[in-house]
């Protein structure tokens, strides 16, 4: 019996250093079981049980969410995530607040986005996957930050998030002209919009 491994199933797969040191386990102890795959290092200081990665498709985005408490999924992630894109980025997008100190992360690898807090802080929704909870754009914050990100991460992306969520039977236009203009990127998005719907 691997008191250990019960001790992470219980917290949902994950555990800081200082909870396991507060759960009376020794570091040496937590090291062995890292050196024996059972569980891996997902940053300094956090770890999760290993077999979460093969058994979850979004288990990379909720090691994110766990390692960097005010990171939210974004862009490409997120346009990923709500089936938007045809796109597999290689790396997890996350906003970050704006002065927050750069993420550590030694696994997935990230591409860490700065936003000021009025950018930050709408359209965030919180959803539970068989990996864990993620805290997440929804999809018109996402393309309102995409049209607003066109010029460093191609127009294409967003057009084609555009379509595809267009297509969906629960498009909101108000929502999405909502958040294209929190993004400020509403005067971009519309003729766009208007050639699509017309």
């Amino acid at each position: 019996m691997n008191k250990l491994i019960d001790y992470l199933k219980s917290t949902g797969g994950y555990a800081r250093m200082k909870d396991l040191r507060a759960a009376g386990f020794q570091t040496r102890e937590i090291s062995d079981q890292v050196a024996a795959g059972l569980i891996e290092r997902v940053k300094p200081g956090l770890y999760r049980l290993a077999d979460l990665v093969d058994s979850a498709e979004h288990a990379g985005l909720v090691d994110v969410c766990h390692a960097i408490p005010d990171g939210v999924i974004c862009l490409i992630s997120a346009l990923d995530y709500h089936g938007l894109t045809t796109f597999n980025p290689s790396e997890v997008y996350v906003a970050i607040p704006h002065g927050d100190k750069p993420p550590r992360m030694h696994y997935p690898p990230i591409k860490p986005f700065y936003f000021r807090e009025r950018f930050y802080l709408p359209g965030i929704e919180k959803v539970s996957t068989p990996a864990g909870e993620i805290r997440i754009y929804g999809p018109e914050k996402t393309i309102g930050d995409l049209f607003r990100y066109r010029r460093k991460l191609g127009e294409d992306l967003a057009l084609e998030g555009l379509k595809e969520y267009l297509k969906r039977k629960d498009a909101n236009i108000p929502r999405l002209l909502e958040y294209a203009a929190i993004c400020q990127a509403k005067t971009v998005m519309l003729p766009y919009l208007k050639a699509l719907v017309a």
